[in-house]
């Protein structure tokens, strides 16, 4: 169909892939409960970017190429381990500050704006999305697997199996927005599991980018 091999066993892949605890998710509920829907969605958004651009690489050979590069993949892995923990360190700060000035608003800072590591969605969670090699390897060694080798118009195959992942990947990232949204509620009345929700969501970067660290190539 399309091109397109084992199309099922493709979707079943996709569906257990994006279900995994990630630092795409995991930035997306929190912006949800800490920003509201609307900022949310613009970090769904960046992420849907990302995940564009890495399947655009794949497509064209050029994470191929990366990944056949130790030393340029290994590059890539330790400046997208750095961002994580810079992120996640900024939240963690950002929510002890909000809990030594318990007379602000438990989703602002002292200026009104809103969390350290939550500014800028959009553009945070495509740079989190793009600074993964764990999901450039993704795309290299299951997405393009499933394009049938002679098919005449494989650009078309390409963009079914993408638009298979950005289908559920909204699906899930709008289920974490409005989840988000739920918590938001819970935390406005409750100060102190608002700082330490947030400070978790902080440690959980941190920790995402010290296994990416750490974590062998293969």
């Amino acid at each position: 169909m399309l091109g397109i091999t084992d199309f099922w066993t493709y979707v079943a892949g996709v569906v257990a892939i994006i279900l995994l605890p990630g630092p795409n998710s995991i930035f997306v509920l929190s912006v949800g409960a800490q920003r509201g829907v609307r900022a949310g969605y613009q970090a769904a958004g960046g992420v849907f970017l990302g995940d564009a651009v890495l399947m655009v690489l794949s497509a064209t050979g050029v994470a191929s190429l990366i990944a056949a590069y130790p030393a340029l993949f290994l590059l890539l892995k330790y400046a997208g381990a750095a961002y994580l923990s810079w992120v996640g360190l900024n939240i963690i700060r950002s929510a002890w500050r909000r809990w030594r000035t318990r007379a602000e608003p438990a989703t602002t800072t002292t200026t009104g704006e809103p969390p350290a590591g939550m500014r800028r969605p959009f553009r945070r969670a495509a740079v989190i999305s793009l600074l993964n090699p764990k999901a450039i390897l993704f795309f290299v060694s299951f997405f393009i697997q499933f394009v049938q080798p002679g098919y005449a118009h494989p650009e078309l195959s390409f963009l079914v199996l993408g638009a298979v992942v950005q289908f559920f990947s909204a699906l899930y990232l709008t289920t974490l927005i409005f989840a988000g949204r739920y918590l938001a509620g819970q935390f406005r009345e409750r100060r102190r599991l608002a700082t330490g929700a947030t400070t978790a969501v902080g440690a959980l970067f941190v920790g995402f980018g010290v296994r990416l660290a750490t974590a062998g190539v293969g």
